[in-house]
């Protein structure tokens, strides 16, 4: 039998949740029927235009991808306010620039920091080269970095600490002051996943200017439209750009992925229709939340609203179970570290889906 690496033997499979077409065979629904609320995706849907772009290319595809993406990574660097020798895109989203980092950083028994709870991929992503989670806390109560705790948790073997503003999937932002605090009391690379920056309207790229340690995360998978794409990009000094690029696959951009991703951010309309719309729908869906007596949203500044429904007398995944069988996928947390079986994630909607998710959360409660 082939030997695999040990390292192999102790990491679990990422197990994605259910697709539409999987809820409507269980529950004998129609697909057209399903709510989904549980992937923070854009919930108007692609750019027109992207539409369109993607239309007048697809007699390309027999075509290898352009290795020569400077015109998408000056379009993010203007996108960004940056300069684009300060650019990395990856072709898997922002999951393929976590994966570089671990190839690019990581020697096996190297740590990173994660205040828990937070995004399951850094781990997943990392794990495989030998790499351990030194978990730090996120304050729920006061939906708040435990800054201290990440500070207490440096040694010389840590490589990375990430810290994720908005946090997914508290929706909490972390203050500059501390984030600045970590940069400075520390030579590890600090990663900033701003993958949902646009719906906060706060950004730390400004920070590259004076830490050379820093990296910056986004995603065109949120308000972009584009999850389906996959495409994401790291920010940083050129520095730590170029040794990640020496190990990046040439052509883990699609053609189709490349023409999205530039046509998009030219569409600036469609972007600001698109974060208006979500942050009116997100003040809706947690003004509406708040008046059940059985649950606590926690405010949000991304596109989705972590719930605390112990107050229900069911657990997480009881309460996602009776909304599947009505047609609304929302996020069970109870596998996220750092939370119990009392919490779900559910992604800001259209505001009518909003809506038939309020009615259906009264039809099971009441």
């Amino acid at each position: 039998m082939v030997k695999k690496r040990k390292i192999i033997e102790k990491i679990n499979p990422y197990v994605p949740g259910k697709s539409i077409e999987e809820i409507a065979k269980k529950y004998g629904l129609k697909k057209n029927d399903i709510i989904k609320l549980g992937s923070n995706e854009n919930p108007l849907g692609p750019s027109p235009k992207v539409i369109d772009a993607i239309k007048q290319n697809l007699h390309e595809i027999h075509r290898y991808p352009e290795s020569n993406i400077n015109d998408l990574k000056k379009a993010i660097a203007s996108y960004s306010g940056v300069s684009e020798n300060e650019i990395i895109v990856g072709g898997d989203g922002a999951d393929e620039i976590i994966d570089l980092l671990g190839k690019t950083f990581i020697e096996p028994g190297d740590e990173f920091i994660v205040p828990l709870p937070s995004y399951t991929y850094y781990e997943y992503a990392l794990k495989p080269y030998g790499a351990k989670l030194v978990p730090a806390s996120w304050d729920i109560k006061k939906n708040k970095l435990n800054v201290d705790s990440v500070l207490e948790k440096i040694t010389n073997k840590t490589k990375l600490i990430f810290l994720c503003s908005p946090n997914n999937p508290t929706g909490g932002l972390i203050d500059k002051k501390e984030i600045k605090k970590i940069l400075e009391s520390t030579s590890a690379l600090v990663i900033v996943d701003e993958a949902y920056f646009e719906f906060a309207g706060i950004s730390n790229v400004d920070l590259l200017e004076k830490y050379p340690n820093i990296l910056i995360l986004r995603t065109f998978s949120k308000v972009l439209g584009l999850a389906g794409m996959r495409v994401g990009y790291g920010i940083s000094n050129p520095e730590i750009i170029s040794d990640m690029h020496k190990v990046k696959p040439i052509f883990s951009l699609t053609r189709l992925s490349y023409i999205a991703a530039l046509t998009v951010l030219k569409d600036k309309k469609y972007i600001r229709n698109s974060i208006n719309y979500i942050i009116k729908s997100r003040e809706y869906l947690y003004k509406e939340l708040s008046k059940f007596k059985e649950f606590k949203p926690l405010k949000s500044h991304a596109n989705f609203i972590l719930v605390d429904i112990r107050d229900s007398g069911m657990t997480s995944t009881e309460i996602c179970e009776k909304l599947l069988k009505r047609g609304i996928i929302v996020r069970d947390c109870s596998s996220f570290r750092g939370l119990d079986e009392y919490w779900i994630r559910i992604t800001v909607g259209k505001i009518e889906e909003n809506k038939k998710l309020i009615d259906t959360l009264k039809e099971i409660l009441h």
